[in-house]
């Protein structure tokens, strides 16, 4: 668990400072970093999905999982629900960097195979390499949207730390084809968030997290099969 520590350390540790900077800087640059920061969820997004779509066992199945899981977020309301819950703990728009981050922080071959390799070889270059990434965006994101974005440091905590046990458990029972479709669909969700942050389109991000899970049903029901 040393890597996920770290690496949850380094959010925490680079939203503080983040917002004690923010303190400094004028409103007219925090809109420069504001507009970065969408800027760069674009592009970390649309690269995600250029590099594993090519390598996509299931072509179809991110459309799919857009589809069936921004129906399933829409019908439970998620990001009404999320956006009163942030407002209540932070600024207004806190929802939106909450859930910018917490793609950023958690959906990526670093995040989801950095406890796989530690759990099983107690090797945690991919967790501190990720953990080294955190830092800085999260700092970025605390002159955006205050030090409301501490909360996604305990979504970091659980779920790299529920990957960890699980493999501690049962192996490696993640396959790289699945670390593949999930990396699609975040990268899909990443860039969705981007396009929110920059007023292109609200995308209603939050609504459409449950499609993250649909990977990992299809990939249970494939096995059962």
């Amino acid at each position: 668990m040393l890597g996920t520590i770290v690496n949850t350390a380094t959010i925490v540790a680079g939203t503080i400072i983040g917002h004690i900077a923010k303190k400094g800087i004028k409103e007219q640059y925090q809109q420069v970093l504001f507009n970065a920061m969408g800027l760069a969820a674009v592009a970390l997004g649309f690269n995600a999905v250029s590099n594993n779509l090519p390598k996509s066992q299931y072509p179809v199945l991110f459309i799919v999982s857009l589809a069936i899981g921004g129906l399933a977020g829409t019908m439970l309301k998620i990001d009404e629900r999320f956006k009163k819950l942030s407002s209540r703990i932070g600024t207004s728009n806190l929802a939106q960097g909450l859930s910018t981050g917490i793609l950023l922080y958690c959906i990526g071959t670093l995040s989801i195979v950095g406890p796989v390799m530690s759990a099983l070889y107690g090797d945690n270059t991919y967790l501190f390499t990720n953990a080294t990434l955190d830092l800085v965006t999260s700092a970025v994101l605390a002159t955006t949207y205050g030090i409301g974005m501490l909360w996604a440091a305990p979504v970091l905590f659980l779920w790299q730390g529920a990957i960890y046990l699980l493999t501690l458990l049962a192996g490696d029972i993640i396959p790289a084809p699945l670390v593949t479709e999930i990396s699609v669909v975040g990268g899909v969700l990443i860039a969705a968030s981007g396009f929110s942050i920059l007023g292109i389109k609200d995308c209603k991000t939050i609504n459409m997290l449950p499609a993250l899970v649909v990977p990992v049903l299809f990939f249970i029901l494939k096995s059962l099969i």
